[in-house]
């Protein structure tokens, strides 16, 4: 008998209850059963909750089978049907299968043949989910490092660290500022580790204490007020995939706990329940904070702090690996210039110069946001410094007397083209005021504005 990988979730629906309680009796311990005992109730639970299959008797009063398995084929998505007849007849069977069932048992049922049918259904149910991953796979052509951009010696090592832990079963600690692109880290690991479940992300910062246990762990229907309906948790999710915990120094004592009995036990309860559930999945947490600090501040736990960070990714700032920069802006112009339907062919050397000056505290994060923005409230094809957001082209030419830009006294162009950039954006555009304020003729304005390509 093939072994699961995972305990996987059977809705059974029989109004029989010799035949109800002996199939529940077969199936509990190697998979999780909820039962109904009428077609009516089962139609109720299967349209609230997600089931891996359903086991269904086919004559009922009220609800019937084959109503069963009609609403099977709406979800996404759809779990496999088998069906229970007293009426084991050729006819009833080819209709059964027609219709879209999995497969069927006629009563009186053969335990071993039922339990037979079910490995067979949930085997292909894991090929299903097999094949959809390498369809998303190819159609996002997301195999590891598409999606980061970066050729710098920085990068370059991160990248080769990546490949290493990718296959180990370890857990890894992503650090780095805000903004460097961990979460991106986190999916080139577990794209390259070769486990076929899911990448479940889960922000720690985005939820309160009580959400986040039952986010992560789950919770069985009546644990606290509005928990209506048994819910699983994203480590179920995550199982024989890799579950990703971002901002993982916000988390606070009690659920680091709860955390720290999951790495050491890979075992854990849904909130309110008793049963012990198991884990395989592959833990990566991040943060931007110093964990270091807040274990001697008693702020993180020490015990856990050395269970996530066995493995230590750190991401540099883009401060330190300026010559990505480009590289950068390059993939973010023509991403969002497909995303916004626009042809732009590049950036103004003024452009460029400014964004290869500045520091970006917000790291890849906040250039991708001012290229953006950028594109979309661009009306040429060549992006002119004008473009950049204000506080940006302050930063890198601070006001000096007289209210124009510092000057680099080694590059006279460069230095006038600042200047009158800076006059339009004073003047708001007013050519009249920014000659002006330039102190030269409306003419010779509109000469340097074509001579500097400026819009």
């Amino acid at each position: 008998m093939n072994s699961l990988k995972r305990k996987n979730s059977i809705l059974l629906v029989e109004d029989d209850r010799n035949a109800r309680e002996g199939i529940a009796r077969l199936l509990r311990g190697k998979y999780e059963v909820t039962v109904a005992e009428d077609g009516v109730r089962g139609l109720n639970i299967l349209k609230k909750n997600g089931f891996d299959l359903v086991v269904t008797d086919i004559k009922m009063p009220g609800v019937d089978g084959m109503e069963i398995l009609a609403a099977t084929k709406l979800l996404k998505p759809s779990p496999p049907c088998v069906l229970i007849t007293a009426y084991g007849t050729i006819e009833a069977a080819v209709k059964a299968i027609k219709d879209g069932a999995y497969d069927f048992v006629s009563k009186p049922i053969n335990l071993d043949q039922l339990e037979l049918i079910l490995e067979r259904a949930f085997e292909s149910i894991n090929l299903r989910e097999e094949n959809e991953l390498l369809r998303q796979r190819l159609e996002e052509r997301d195999f590891g490092f598409e999606k980061i951009i970066g050729k710098s010696s920085r990068m370059a090592d991160v990248m080769e660290l990546v490949r290493q832990v990718a296959p180990a079963k370890s857990t890894v600690l992503i650090t780095g500022e805000s903004g460097t692109g961990k979460e991106l880290i986190a999916q080139a690991v577990h794209m390259l580790s070769g486990r076929k479940g899911q990448f479940v992300p889960v922000h720690c910062a985005a939820l309160s204490s009580n959400l986040l246990e039952s986010e992560l762990f789950g919770h069985e229907k009546g644990a606290f007020t509005g928990a209506s309906e048994q819910r699983k948790g994203r480590f179920e999710s995550a199982d024989n995939g890799t579950i990703f915990l971002d901002e993982i120094g916000e988390i606070d004592l009690a659920v680091q706990v709860k955390l720290l009995r999951v790495l050491e036990s890979r075992s854990f309860e849904r909130v309110g329940g008793s049963v012990s559930l198991q884990t395989t999945a592959r833990v990566i947490t991040a943060t931007n904070r110093d964990l270091d600090a807040m274990v001697a501040r008693g702020e993180f736990r020490e015990d856990l702090f050395f269970r996530i960070n066995v493995i230590n990714i750190e991401l540099p700032p883009l401060r330190e690996r300026p010559e990505d920069i480009p590289l950068l802006i390059k993939y973010y112009l023509e991403h969002f210039a497909v995303e916004n339907g626009k042809k732009i062919s590049g950036l103004d050397d003024a452009a460029l110069d400014i964004l290869m000056s500045y520091d970006w505290p917000g790291n890849v994060r906040e250039l991708r946001n001012c290229l953006e923005r950028m594109v979309v409230l661009s009306r040429v094809d060549l992006l002119q410094a004008s473009g950049i957001p204000k506080q940006i082209r302050d930063k890198v030419c601070p006001a000096a007397s007289g209210g124009f830009a510092a000057l680099d006294t080694l590059n006279i162009e460069k230095n006038e083209k600042r200047l009158i950039i800076q006059a339009l954006d004073e003047t708001e555009g007013n050519r009249t005021s920014a000659a002006d304020k330039l102190g030269i003729s409306r003419r010779t304005l509109h000469r340097k504005l074509i001579e500097y390509g400026i819009s």
